[in-house]
C-alpha cells in the first residue's frame, strides 16, 4: 500500500542536508520547496526513508518531519499564498497529487 508523504526538514550543516534530499529524489519524491519533498512511497519505504534520515541527522540540532497522508486526507489540504517553489515544481508534478 502506498501513502502519500511529505518530508520537511531543518537540518544545520550543508553535507546532511544534501544527503537528505539526495535520499528523497532517490525514494522518488518531489521536491516543492528547499527543504520540502512530496511524493508516494510504499508503507515499507517510508520507515526506511525515516531510517535513512536519522542516521544523517545531529538529533541535537536537526529536525525532520515524515507526514504520511491518505489520499482522502490529502485532498483536503489548502495550499494558501504562493504554495510551491514554482522554479521546482510545475503542473505536471502538481497534477499527481491534486
Amino acid at each position: 500500500m502506498s501513502v502519500l508523504v511529505w518530508i520537511i526538514y531543518d537540518v544545520v550543516e550543508n553535507k546532511p542536508r544534501a544527503r537528505i534530499a539526495k535520499e528523497c529524489k532517490r525514494f522518488g519524491l518531489f521536491r516543492v520547496q528547499k527543504s520540502v519533498f512530496l511524493g508516494k512511497l510504499e508503507a515499507s519505504r517510508f520507515d526506511e526513508l525515516s531510517e535513512k534520515c536519522l542516521d544523517l541527522i545531529n538529533e541535537e540540532t536537526d529536525s525532520v518531519y515524515l507526514f504520511p497522508f491518505c489520499q482522502e486526507d490529502f485532498r483536503h489540504i489548502k495550499v494558501l499564498g504562493q504554495g510551491f517553489d514554482k522554479k521546482l515544481v510545475n503542473d505536471d508534478i502538481l497534477a499527481k497529487f491534486f
